[in-house]
């Protein structure tokens, strides 16, 4: 079994979503960071993480206070933390801020934009994606048709696709143009590219999709391509019971 990859000690800490790295850096030049045991003062010393035991002022740093972000994430942009297409990812729209490692909390495909929320906690992010213990996710779809009753029926009805159950939670009209209309949709799960792959199905295209919600909490006025982070009673609303 190979080991893995050695870092940098500031590089660890901050995966760990112990704090950023400049944070850990300052915990490094004063002495209170321990690999093995030993005291570290050069922010590079090399760290082989799971393997090696980080301790910051007396404490394993196993774990760290949950940190939450939310990005109102534009068109264009991949949700990942590297494209091998060499593409923008939606950690540009982080470039440059003071954070720990965040990772995103489910994803919205490169042509969908809106809410997008991050954290250093993979335990909470698995109970917001899950549709048994998570909230749902709101959408605002414009649809290149004008929506009637019997598609709002057959978007709740759902189909299937290669072998994949697709449905929605709830889904309305918001609003009509002339030719194209707006939509909003809710989902209990975000497969694939599900909304976009159902209405392909019943023979209706996309023309924009916008996350605007998940449960009680609202992308809001929150510029594009901007992101702030959630406070103590916005994250825990997010795995609370009663939000759907």
């Amino acid at each position: 079994m190979s080991l893995p990859p050695r870092h940098g000690v500031v590089r660890v800490i901050s995966k760990m979503g112990l704090g950023s790295r400049t944070q850990a850096a300052h915990w490094v030049s004063e002495g209170r960071v321990r690999v093995n045991d030993q005291v570290v003062r050069d922010p590079e010393f090399p760290v082989r993480q799971g393997l090696d035991r980080v301790v910051v002022e007396g404490q394993v740093s196993t774990s760290a206070q949950r940190q939450v972000l939310m990005l109102n994430k534009p068109r264009g942009l991949v949700t990942t933390t590297r494209d091998e297409q060499g593409r923008d990812t939606v950690y540009r729209c982080l470039a440059g801020a003071d954070l720990p490692w965040l990772a995103p909390v489910g994803r919205l495909d490169m042509a969908s934009e809106g809410l997008l929320l991050f954290t250093n906690d993979p335990a909470w992010a698995a109970l917001v994606t899950d549709p048994r213990t998570g909230p749902p996710k709101t959408y605002h779809v414009q649809i290149d048709r004008l929506p009637d009753e019997a598609l709002l029926a057959s978007l709740h009805q759902g189909v299937t696709l290669d072998g994949e159950r697709l449905a929605v939670r709830t889904a309305r009209c918001l609003r009509k143009g002339q030719r194209n209309a707006w939509l909003v949709i809710s989902l209990d799960e975000g497969r694939n590219r599900q909304i976009r792959r159902l209405l392909s199905a019943l023979g209706v295209s996309v023309l924009r999709l916008v996350r605007v919600a998940v449960g009680p909490l609202d992308l809001g006025d929150l510029p594009k391509g901007q992101w702030r982070m959630l406070t103590v009673p916005e994250v825990d609303g997010l795995t609370r019971g009663g939000t759907r």
